[in-house]
């Protein structure tokens, strides 16, 4: 497939501003798409193939603003017939919506055999104190290291100096309140971690104390219980 190259992108995108401004969006676009062969089938294959090759979720404006041709809902419509026909043909991996983007995964029932395929490379796991210190910040975010602190019943100095290495959270402000203790809250990379789309996707605390009660808690799955995915 002839397609443009990253040097030509932005020469690209300055003369497409320009010939639309004089012949019409339209027909610059008839023209792009006769010259790059740009149809909708091998559109849907280089979404598929963005989506694919990215390591973290890609959202639905950078898809679209690379591909060029397409609008941002055009291509949830792209990614939702992508979506679809995973689900239908059965594939060993499936879409997941992640933090305003989009991520291959593959399905929790091939998690043994990644397992096996990364034995000795996987990172170092959150510990059962990171876990707990996480769980509070994302159900009682923003919060401060003295709330912590009381619900935890011990410093938490450490974790939260870990978590913040991490990624997992960030500092969003300070109390106003005497010492103005920094407030902490999670981030993006939080829902990625967990497979969340939104922090409203965290399970209720009543489904947290009856997974407890069980006595079948795993780390991730304290979260999320598709999380044993592992992506592609």
């Amino acid at each position: 497939m002839q397609f443009l190259n990253w040097q030509n992108r932005e020469l690209f995108l300055y003369f497409r501003k320009n010939l639309i401004k004089i012949y019409g969006f339209l027909e610059v676009k008839k023209f792009f798409k006769t010259r790059y062969n740009v149809n909708s089938e091998n559109i849907k294959q280089i979404v598929e193939a963005l989506i694919f090759a990215s390591d973290t979720p890609i959202s639905f404006r950078k898809i679209a603003s690379i591909v060029g041709v397409i609008n941002e809902k055009k291509t949830k419509e792209i990614v939702k017939e992508l979506e679809k026909e995973y689900n239908e043909l059965n594939r060993a991996f499936k879409i997941v919506y992640v933090s305003e983007g989009v991520q291959l995964v593959t399905r929790p029932r091939f998690h043994s055999w990644i397992l096996k395929l990364y034995k000795g490379k996987r990172k170092n796991r959150l510990t059962q104190q990171a876990l707990e210190t996480l769980a509070i910040i994302a159900y009682k975010q923003p919060i401060t290291k003295i709330e912590i602190d009381s619900i935890r019943g011990v410093d938490s100095s450490g974790v939260i100096g870990t978590l913040l290495e991490r990624d997992l959270i960030r500092i969003a402000g300070r109390e106003k309140t005497v010492g103005r203790p920094l407030l902490y809250k999670t981030t993006d990379k939080f829902l990625e971690y967990f497979g969340l789309n939104m922090l409203s996707d965290l399970p209720r605390l009543k489904e947290i104390e009856d997974i407890l009660k069980s006595d079948e808690v795993k780390q991730v799955s304290f979260f999320n219980r598709n999380s044993s995915e592992k992506k592609m």
